[in-house]
């Protein structure tokens, strides 16, 4: 169970899977049509999600890792973030099926998990 209702969702994809691959082998005219549709199935999957998104998030940048050895730079396949209420784990999860992200884009997958409370606060 998830008291906090509030769900984390990351959208994955690696810089050299094969459909990044074949989204970058695209003709640049046929490339660009496919990023129009994209994004505009992208705002439509937002407005139709708005009551739920508690912070659109969005692209992530270079990845810098932080340990007791100190900082470095890392490749992971984090892309981009939202973060969304929803009554139950399922709920939010249904809210990414045929996401526009792997559906047009060429992102893997989305993985939502649920922000839990902090122990003890």
């Amino acid at each position: 169970m998830n008291p906090t209702g509030t769900y984390l969702a990351i959208f994955l994809g690696g810089k050299a899977s094969t459909k990044m691959a074949a989204w970058n082998a695209l003709p640049e005219a046929e490339r660009k049509s496919r990023e129009q549709e994209g994004m505009a199935a992208w705002h439509a999957w937002a407005q139709k999600h708005q009551a739920a998104i508690v912070a659109m998030g969005g692209p992530l940048g270079k990845t810098k890792k932080v340990a007791s050895e100190g900082v470095e730079d890392i490749s992971n396949a984090m892309g981009a973030f939202t973060v969304v209420r929803a009554d139950s784990h399922e709920a939010a999860a249904k809210m990414f099926e045929n996401h526009p992200h792997f559906a047009i884009f060429p992102g893997e997958s989305v993985e939502i998990m649920p922000v839990l409370q902090i122990p003890g606060v």
